[in-house]
C-alpha cells in the first residue's frame, strides 16, 4: 500500500517541477513562492520533527538544533568556497551581463553562483524525499490510520519538493536537462524509500539528526539566496505575497496531517 501511495507522490513531484518550469516569465514570483515553501518546510515541518526525534541534548542544546546550525554554516561555507573557486577560473567574470540578458529573455542569470551548489541542494531534496518514502512505509507498518495521515502530508508537500528541486537547480545556472534529471530523481525517491521499508527500518534518532542538518542547509539557501534573488529586480508586493502563500500552504499541509 505504501508503494502505491508513493506513486501519487511521484506524480505530485513531477507536477510541482512542471509548474516551476512553465512560469519562467514570472521568475520573481516563482522564486518568492519557492522561498516561502522552503521556509515553511524547514520551520513548520522538518525542525519540529527533528526536535522530537533527534535524541538527548548535547551540552544543554538539543542535538537537532546543533545540527541545524551546522547545516546552515556548512551550506554557507560550501557555497563560498565553490564561488571563490569559480571566480578564480573566470567563470563568473561577467555575471552582470548574464543577469541583464536573462531579465530580457535572452539567457539565464546565475549571479556568479557555482552550479555545483544547486546540484548539491537538489541532491539534498532527493534525500529528503527518500526519507519521506521511508516515513510513509514505516507509518503503514504501524497501521492504516497512521499511514493515511502520513500519506496526506507526503503527497501534498511533494508538490513543493518538486517545485523547489527544479527551481533551485535552475537558479544556480545548471542546464535544463540537469534540472529535469534532478526532478525525476526527486520524484522516484519516495517510491524507493517506501519499498526499502520492506527490508529495514531507519532508527528514529538518526532520522531526526538528518532532518535537523538538512533543515539548516535549506534555510540558508532560502534566506541567503532564493529570497534576495526574488526581490532583486522585482521588489513588488506580489512577490512577498507569493512567499507568504508558500509558508501558508505548508502550514495547511502540516495542519491536515497532524
Amino acid at each position: 500500500m505504501a508503494v502505491l501511495v508513493a506513486l501519487g507522490a511521484f506524480l505530485m513531484t513531477l507536477f510541482g517541477g512542471w509548474t516551476a518550469q512553465r512560469v519562467t516569465d514570472r521568475r520573481h514570483l516563482v522564486l518568492g513562492l519557492a522561498g516561502g515553501l522552503m521556509l515553511g518546510v524547514v520551520g513548520l515541518d522538518l525542525l519540529p520533527e527533528a526536535l522530537e526525534a533527534a535524541g538527548d541534548p548535547v551540552f544543554g542544546v538539543p542535538r537537532a538544533l546543533l545540527l541545524f546550525v551546522g547545516g546552515f554554516l556548512l551550506a554557507h561555507a560550501v557555497e563560498r568556497l565553490l564561488a571563490v573557486r569559480q571566480a578564480a577560473h573566470g567563470a563568473g567574470a561577467d555575471w552582470g551581463a548574464a543577469r541583464s540578458a536573462s531579465m530580457s529573455g535572452g539567457g539565464r542569470a546565475t549571479g556568479g553562483r557555482a552550479p555545483q551548489v544547486g546540484l548539491t541542494a537538489a541532491a539534498a531534496m532527493v534525500a529528503h524525499s527518500l526519507m519521506d518514502g521511508i516515513a510513509l512505509g514505516a507509518a503503514f507498518q504501524v497501521g492504516g490510520g497512521m499511514g493515511a495521515t502520513v500519506a496526506v502530508a507526503v503527497v501534498t508537500h511533494d508538490f513543493a519538493d518538486g517545485f523547489n528541486t527544479y527551481t533551485i537547480t535552475s537558479l544556480y545556472g545548471n542546464a535544463r536537462r540537469k534540472a529535469v534529471a534532478m526532478l525525476v530523481a526527486d520524484a522516484l525517491a519516495p517510491i524507493l524509500g517506501a519499498a526499502s521499508t520492506l527490508l529495514f527500518t531507519l532508527p528514529e534518532e538518526l532520522l531526526g539528526s538528518y532532518l535537523g542538518f538538512f533543515g539548516g542547509a535549506l534555510l540558508y539557501l532560502a534566506a541567503a539566496e532564493i529570497l534576495p534573488e526574488a526581490h532583486h529586480e522585482h521588489p513588488a508586493r506580489a512577490t512577498l505575497l507569493c512567499t507568504v502563500a508558500g509558508v501558508a500552504f505548508i502550514w495547511l499541509v502540516v495542519g491536515l496531517s497532524a
